[in-house]
């Protein structure tokens, strides 16, 4: 057992139990774990952040009361390969549980990444399938690791293991992933950082053309486009206390974790001389993205599963945001306090951004009798982040208005993960990019969990679904169409799919609180652009993406229930997460519910796409039904009249 002396520190107070964990907080945690547990230099910490208190403690809190700030930790020892999992007592200085997690491998950490590049770079057997490719400067070669998913590969099991897919660039500042260095895959034991062996399916010429896409390769810029400047002479309207933001009769905190990212919690809205609970918290939960390239021998692209909260954690991978580039106004932005796997803390400053928008007409109505016409402005408030997961990036946004509406919105852009092509032949599972440059036909999915409590905790999901009446008495013009909410009472009777034609959502309601006409509070769940999967039910990435199957799943509220895929799907060969935990088919009506919304972006690839993507979009909305007495948008004031506001 290795000790460090006792620590002597001085740390800041929280104002909220779910404030997230300060840096003299984190490095708390990190030297009471040294001191008090048996931590050699081959132990790594994962990550560490907040051990969230109970609920109703959290509920329950009054500002000024005591807080036993705790922090959870996943450890992993490179020389056993054993996973750990602690929590820390940073308040009464020690260590409230170790526990050893068998038969699991944690989120590949960030340091892991360019010690896996430099191991590969290093592999003699690498290196002498790249000469066979004419390609000898390592320096030039990209090396991505990505996680090698489970395919019941008996000389795999147990093992930490990364897939490396490579490219290789013209000079330093190319871009790479033009030139994909087709049919050589290395293994990496990652506890070992030890190439175990390079795959090599025969040699592909590379593509031709370069793909660059920065300011210094383009030498024609458009010369028409003028300035538009977001000017607030008054500053925002929003206000923040630590972590607390209110806006527009909205109230929520922010938080932020390594695996999740941003976090929302005690989600409310001002009405009735009270703030109105709508949410306890909401996160990414999972995020999947599935290949639909079967091609074997070719590099085995059917391997491309990539699970980037459960396998990499989208928090780790947060941007610094730039002011007037990625954001735009006036700003207020929170640094994300995190760990590296040394157990010092990094800090990603501007991880998360935060301003108002003009989103055009809130309501209009002009009485063509008198001629008065009355128009408000919609104004929005975004939280937001942007993650660059590889060659990918994600911007994660939660987006509240003025008329109670609240929209998760995901963009996506960056650079297609790319592969060769033999010249004349034709990518049976994609598309040309460019000559000889192929795009992968692939799906994402993005898995929220909703922890709902409208107008309080004990909550009534029902499914509601529109369909056209028969011909008959009822319908003698065949006009109707009947609307139907079923109460959906088990979790088994909750897994459900979307219906377009039914224009199908979900209500989430409270049955003990009622509206003016008599009918439960409610918030609804609205379906937007989405997809199911394309991959077979007994595919390995199904088998371990089971909650890709369903658009909804409801579960009663379990804190231990976090992620769709289960807490380590790393490596893991499925069956963990939603699938296993509703087995027991437990009761969700007029109770503490978790609703788990997931959708999916599918991606045909096409020339535009190349070299970066235009922004994808992709979300959903949860919109009040009855939830107020009448639109909450009423009282927003008319705009002062602008000049320039009418051609002259």
């Amino acid at each position: 057992m290795t000790t460090t002396p006792r620590p002597t520190r001085s740390i800041a107070t929280a104002t909220h139990p779910l404030d997230p964990l300060s840096p003299a907080e984190l490095q708390a945690a990190i030297a009471i774990l040294r001191h008090q547990s048996p931590l050699g230099n081959t132990y790594r910490f994962v990550s560490v952040a907040l051990q969230e208190p109970p609920k109703l403690e959290v509920l329950a809190f009054t500002p000024g009361q005591a807080i036993d700030r705790q922090a959870f930790a996943v450890i992993l020892d490179n020389a056993t390969g054993y996973t750990y999992e602690a929590v820390v007592s940073i308040t009464q200085d020690e260590v409230l549980s170790w526990t050893h997690i068998p038969d699991v491998q944690p989120c590949i950490m960030l340091d892991e990444f360019l010690a896996c590049e430099n191991a590969v770079k290093a592999s003699p057997d690498f290196r002498a399938a790249l000469k066979k490719r004419g390609i000898e400067d390592m320096d030039l070669v990209m090396v991505d690791p990505w996680s090698a998913g489970n395919y019941g590969i008996e000389e795999e099991q147990g093992l930490r293991l990364s897939r490396a897919f490579c490219w290789v660039r013209s000079e330093p500042n190319d871009n790479g992933y033009a030139r994909p260095i087709e049919g050589v895959v290395p293994m990496v034991d990652l506890n070992k950082m030890e190439v175990i062996r390079v795959e090599d399916y025969g040699v592909v010429p590379l593509p031709p053309h370069p793909g660059n896409y920065a300011r210094e390769y383009i030498s024609n810029f458009r010369d028409d486009l003028k300035p538009l400047d977001i000017v607030q002479p008054e500053g925002p309207s929003f206000t923040v206390d630590g972590y607390q933001v209110s806006w527009q009769k909205w109230q929520f905190r922010i938080g932020f974790t390594p695996r999740e990212g941003l976090v929302l919690y005690n989600v409310s809205y001002a009405d009735q001389g009270r703030q109105r609970s709508i949410l306890y918290r909401a996160s990414l939960a999972e995020m999947v993205v599935p290949y639909n390239d079967p091609s074997t021998p070719a590099s085995n692209h059917y391997r491309k599963n990539a699970f980037d909260v459960g396998e990499y954690g989208v928090g780790m991978l947060a941007n610094s945001l730039t002011l007037g580039c990625d954001c735009l106004g006036v700003i207020r932005y929170f640094d994300a306090y995190l760990t590296n796997s040394s157990g010092d803390v990094s800090i990603i400053e501007n991880a998360v951004c935060m301003h108002e928008e003009d989103f055009g007409i809130l309501w209009k109505h002009t009485d063509w009798r008198t001629n008065q016409a009355e128009v408000r402005r919609s104004r929005r408030l975004v939280v937001s982040f942007i993650a660059t997961v590889g060659n990918y990036e994600y911007g994660f946004f939660w987006y509240f208005y003025q008329d109670g509406n609240i929209e998760y919105e995901v963009k996506l852009t960056g650079i297609l993960n790319t592969s060769a092509i033999a010249p004349g032949e034709e990518p049976a599972y994609g598309a040309l990019l460019a000559p000889q440059l192929v795009g992968h036909v692939h799906q994402h999915f993005f898995s929220l969990r909703l922890d709902m409590m409208v107008d309080g905790l004990s909550n009534t999901v029902r499914e509601v679904n529109t369909e056209a009446l028969p011909l008959g008495p009822d319908n003698p013009h065949g006009n109707a169409c009947q609307v139907t909410a079923t109460v959906l009472k088990t979790e088994q009777e909750a897994q459900r799919t979307i219906d377009p034609f039914k224009a199908r959502y979900w209500k989430i309601e409270n049955p003990h609180v009622s509206n003016w006409v008599g009918k439960p509070v409610a918030y609804k769940l609205m379906p937007g652009d989405t997809v199911l999967p394309f991959a077979q039910p007994e595919s390995s990435v199904m088998q371990r993406a089971g909650f890709m199957a369903k658009t909804l799943w409801v579960t009663p509220y379990d804190p231990s229930e976090r992620y769709s895929a289960g807490m380590y799907p790393n490596q893991h060969s499925g069956g963990e997460g939603l699938p296993k935990w509703t087995e027991a088919n437990r009761s969700i009506e007029d109770t503490d519910v978790v609703v788990w919304y997931t959708f999916g972006q599918h991606h045909i690839p096409r020339p535009e796409d190349w070299p970066v993507m235009p922004v994808s979009y992709a979300g959903f909305m949860l919109k009040p039904q009855g939830f107020f007495d009448a639109s909450p948008a009423m009282d927003v004031p008319p705009s002062a009249p602008k000049h320039h506001c009418c051609p002259e």
